[in-house]
């Protein structure tokens, strides 16, 4: 009788990412003394870019919050300089994606307030926007910047209405918006955007998921989960997905992914726990990872999501004693890429009035810039002005890279300058950008440049194929032989693959660049 062995050993699936791990900061590495908001609001309450930090606070006699430096790490002074010119407490803040030093807020005075912060910080109160938006009728929840559009700006509140508003106006009291969102029927709890702003997913109190095109305000799909309150939505990037987060029956904590164009189902769905903490879901989507964080506790789970069956892939969770009542989260250009850091969280502790950052380290020996890690990210550059949006046009964001030092002139700097074209386009490009090439010559250039390192793999790979000439090819006489020969060609078939690999990143990369030049150009 034949006995079929079970292997024992679990099978996972291939990922650079599966070992990811949360690396928290060092207490002179944190900010202590910082007095949180009592808010019960299921909002972040941090908002963080590569200069600042905001958090909303206490604050007597109206809402307010704190404004501190990057590198301000450690005890910060009860007195510290606040941005406080609203009459009630201030709901969401956020950091306007163009512009370091300009800060949008909202609060339950009904009003969205604009602000200029200065370069070096606040060394005193600050109690006079630079605009105020006057709208809604009751306290507004949550605000948003578009993704690619400069000066717009999405206001939800509890009036059931989004409202959308262009900046670029001279007002500095602005009661009008462009357009108004409103056949939403209960509270709007949360807003997403996808990769270039020309969709808008919704979540209500309704236990609804809308999306809607924000330019017209038609409403485009919608799905009712009988079964389940959905408490936030997410688009991912350019996966075309949504990810959704709530409670099922019996209060379970729930998550979904859905297809953007056909909402009538979801591609997953999964129970995940008791708790009754909210989940916040927060994507990246250069790695295509997303992480779960959950209010008042300590964990962080992350995931792999894949255009393709099994579409998630559960990686691990990062667990700490400290519990979050919110988060900030840096953008890409304000990792740390020397220490192979692909995310960081910045954690609200209200037990101990401390804000600690959490980075999420990919484990590698080499402590230098990692290319596969970091692929071409979205920039601080609009890809479009508020008019030309509103006007109907739709662009991807303007990529930048992660490399130290890099500069958009880096991407062509190993070309010599090429001969003028009778291309307008081209012509208007070298006259305004006097630096750079023009881009058929550069995309020229990058093809060639991309055929070469194609044909010396191609043929790397047909030596490996016809007899592998370039290896010892005497006839192993030894069970020992057979196995260093074997492990040889396992290692070159590794190595070939590995050079592949890198090949693809950069073929994409330099697509990519090509493209972010096509769009200044236009």
């Amino acid at each position: 009788m034949t006995i079929t062995k079970m292997s024992w050993r679990p099978q996972y699936r291939t990922s650079k990412f599966r070992h990811v791990f949360g690396k928290p900061a060092t207490k002179e590495h944190s900010y202590d003394g910082v007095p949180i908001t009592r808010s019960v609001q299921d909002n972040q309450f941090c908002a963080v870019n590569p200069r600042f930090i905001a958090v909303i606070t206490e604050c007597a006699g109206g809402g307010a919050f704190l404004i501190l430096s990057i590198h301000h790490t450690g005890k910060v002074d009860p007195h510290h300089p606040r941005v406080s010119g609203h009459r009630g407490n201030v709901m969401d803040i956020k950091w306007n994606p163009f512009d370091d030093f300009c800060i949008a807020s909202c609060s339950e005075d009904s009003t969205v307030k604009i602000w200029d912060i200065p370069k070096h910080g606040l060394l005193r109160n600050l109690t006079v926007p630079r605009k105020e938006l006057q709208g809604h009728s009751r306290r507004v929840g949550l605000i948003e910047w578009h993704p690619t559009a400069n000066n717009v700006l999405f206001s939800t509140a509890y009036d059931y209405k989004v409202m959308v508003w262009n900046l670029d106006c001279p007002e500095q009291v602005i009661k009008n918006p462009v357009k108004t969102i409103s056949f939403h029927t209960d509270v709007v709890l949360s807003m997403s955007f996808n990769t270039d702003g020309s969709r808008l997913a919704t979540s209500s109190k309704d236990r609804k998921i809308r999306v809607i095109d924000p330019r017209s305000g038609a409403l485009l799909q919608e799905v009712k989960c009988q079964s389940q309150k959905v408490n936030k939505v997410l688009f991912l990037g350019n996966l075309k997905m949504i990810f959704s987060t709530g409670n099922a029956m019996w209060n379970n904590r729930h998550i979904a992914l859905w297809d953007q164009e056909d909402l009538s189902k979801p591609l997953v769905e999964e129970d995940l726990d008791g708790s009754s903490g909210v989940l916040f879901p927060f994507y990246d989507p250069d790695t295509h990872m997303l992480y779960l964080a959950g209010k008042g506790e300590g964990y962080i789970r992350y995931y792999e999501i894949n255009p393709e069956k099994p579409y998630m892939q559960y990686l691990t969770d990062h667990r700490s004693h400290l519990p979050q009542k919110g988060l900030g989260v840096m953008p890409k250009r304000g990792l740390d890429v020397g220490s192979c850091e692909v995310f960081r969280f910045y954690k609200l502790v209200t037990t101990k009035s401390m804000i600690e950052p959490l980075s999420m380290i990919v484990p590698r020996r080499s402590g230098s810039y990692q290319e596969d890690l970091y692929p071409m990210t979205a920039g601080n550059q609009p890809a479009l002005t508020a008019a030309q949006w509103l006007s109907g046009q739709n662009k991807d964001p303007v990529l930048i890279s992660l490399k130290p030092g890099w500069q958009p002139e880096d991407v062509y700097s190993e070309l010599t300058t090429g001969k003028s074209t009778n291309n307008s386009v081209d012509s208007k490009y070298s006259q305004n950008h006097p630096g750079l090439q023009q881009p058929a010559v550069i995309e020229e250039r990058l093809q060639t440049k991309e055929g070469k390192e194609s044909n010396a793999l191609d043929n790397a790979q047909n030596a490996m194929s016809n007899g592998r000439e370039d290896l010892p090819c005497s006839t192993p006489k030894t069970e020992n032989e057979l196995r260093q020969a074997f492990y040889r060609q396992q290692e070159e078939i590794c190595s070939l693959r590995e050079a592949l690999a890198q090949r693809d990143v950069r073929i994409t990369q330099l697509e990519l660049e090509i493209k972010n030049l096509r769009n200044t150009s236009t």
